[in-house]
């Protein structure tokens, strides 16, 4: 019975510490760039937009469809940026646990 408990305890554990972790994804930001650093999105680890910054150059009328296709991909940047930095801090958090092959968190 006594392992039992020790697995409860570690489950909570583990749980708390996840917690934790995505928690800190709010705090660590990313950089979405796109043409050439004209367009960037920062956002944090968890995808949430927290600014856009736009070249001055693309707010010709003129250049609204590029503007426009830029926006786009630097969203995708960032979003893709907060998906790798999301995964790597909880690979961090979870590296030292004994989990079997395949398993992932959170559940």
């Amino acid at each position: 019975m006594k392992d039992l408990e020790d697995i409860m305890k570690a489950a909570q554990n583990v749980q708390e510490e996840l917690q934790k972790a995505q928690a800190n994804l709010d705090n660590i930001e990313v950089e979405g760039v796109a043409g050439g650093g004209l367009v960037k999105v920062r956002a944090s680890a968890k995808g949430m937009v927290k600014g856009v910054e736009i070249d001055e150059s693309l707010l010709a009328i003129d250049e609204k469809q590029v503007l426009e296709d830029l926006v786009a991909a630097a969203f995708n940047d960032a979003r893709v940026k907060a998906d790798a930095k999301s995964q790597e801090e909880m690979g961090k958090m979870t590296s030292g646990l004994p989990l079997p092959p395949g398993f992932k968190l959170p559940f």
